[in-house]
């Protein structure tokens, strides 16, 4: 088995064996905290340009489906795990974890000591980094990291390049894609949505002209603060039809109200993380992928409130505007991978939509 090296910006080094394709690969190393869904994080869109590690011990071991990914591809820049299964099984298994990430050019790493590399995450905050099977000296390598230019727009690298539709029975919503995963378009037209599947670049004017009843944002990769035409673009639409953020699209809203984002020291990556509703205290168990989080202490003078907050370190995990019809969340509620608890968000949004639309016709 061919020996393959992860080298963090910092000098540290781990060698392990590879898996997955050969060569060399750059991005910001992060953690993901699930014992399942390696699938589901490696097609998540929010991954661009990352080099994800699991901290599970074990992945790969029910292979992998098509019909668990939620996007064509894998966005992960590279994968690093403790151990690859050799021998999966599931009954809906197409291939192993090493010959899907061998057909989709994905690197990867097996055989270090993830628990450690976790560890130094945390206490030194995420990094950039590189997976490599060359024999190249680490000054060289590192060489090569520093005059890799660190992706500023990931998002326009995972948005669809022109509008679709999904017809359905029910009320017409554009989702801004921003990033979007799958159960995030399955949950809608689940709920009968005429779905129009936009590009996040797109106009007011062209948002409007599908005569939308509902506006919802998608979860995405990168710097919030770096999307300020699509932030404009959302503060043009509120209070002309309901809006529904999440991830991103909840970091978005927030900045389009006037409140600012900051990044986190190592991001809230996994499929358990408790998260408080002030509005009834109950506590939900959530699905998470951000290294950006909304400032608590920029949200004094703007039209939002506090709706969620993670148990673990107080941050914002979900805010709605006092007078108009736009609420997000910084967690996922179309989950895969993690918990469904919060599903009733989309509900939430159906509700609002038919209110707006007696107001309407009452007008």
């Amino acid at each position: 088995m061919k020996k393959a090296r992860l080298i963090l910006e910092d000098g540290t080094e781990f060698v392990g064996t590879s898996i997955g394709s050969e060569g060399t690969t750059f991005g910001e190393v992060v953690f993901n905290t699930g014992m399942t869904g390696y699938q589901e994080v490696l097609t998540d869109p929010s991954y661009c340009g990352q080099i994800v590690t699991m901290t599970y011990p074990l992945i790969g071991n029910y292979g992998v489906s098509v019909n668990d990914s939620e996007s064509l591809r894998p966005w992960a820049s590279g994968f690093v795990v403790r151990e690859a299964a050799d021998h999966p099984s599931h009954h809906q298994m197409q291939m192993t974890l090493d010959t899907y990430l061998q057909a989709h050019g994905v690197i990867g790493i097996e055989g270090i000591d993830t628990r450690m590399l976790t560890r130094v995450l945390r206490k030194h905050g995420t990094m950039r980094g590189l997976i490599t099977t060359s024999d190249e000296p680490v000054s060289e390598l590192l060489g090569q990291l520093r005059e890799t230019a660190e992706i500023r727009d990931q998002v326009a690298q995972v948005t669809t390049n022109t509008p679709y539709r999904i017809p359905g029975p029910g009320r017409r919503v554009v989702l801004l894609d921003l990033g979007v995963k799958m159960n995030t378009v399955r949950s809608l037209t689940a709920r009968g949505c005429d779905l129009i599947v936009m590009p996040a670049y797109s106009s007011r004017e062209e948002i409007l002209a599908w005569q939308p009843e509902g506006l919802m944002m998608s979860n995405g990769p990168g710097d919030p603060a770096d999307l300020f035409d699509i932030v404009e673009t959302i503060r043009s639409l509120l209070g002309v039809i309901p809006i529904f953020g999440i991830c991103m699209g909840h970091q978005l809203l927030s900045l389009a109200c006037g409140a600012k984002t900051e990044k986190l020291r190592f991001g809230h990556r996994g499929v358990n993380h408790p998260v408080r509703d002030l509005r009834d205290q109950r506590v939900y168990i959530t699905s998470q992928n951000h290294g950006y989080v909304v400032a608590q202490d920029s949200l004094c003078d703007t039209p939002l409130e506090i709706t969620h907050v993670n148990q673990n370190d107080g941050s914002i995990e979900g805010v709605m505007h006092r007078e108009l019809r736009a609420f997000s969340v910084q967690f996922h509620p179309e989950a895969k991978p993690g918990p469904d608890d919060s599903e009733y968000l989309f509900d939430d949004f159906m509700k609002w939509i038919d209110e707006q639309r007696g107001g309407a016709a009452h007008a």
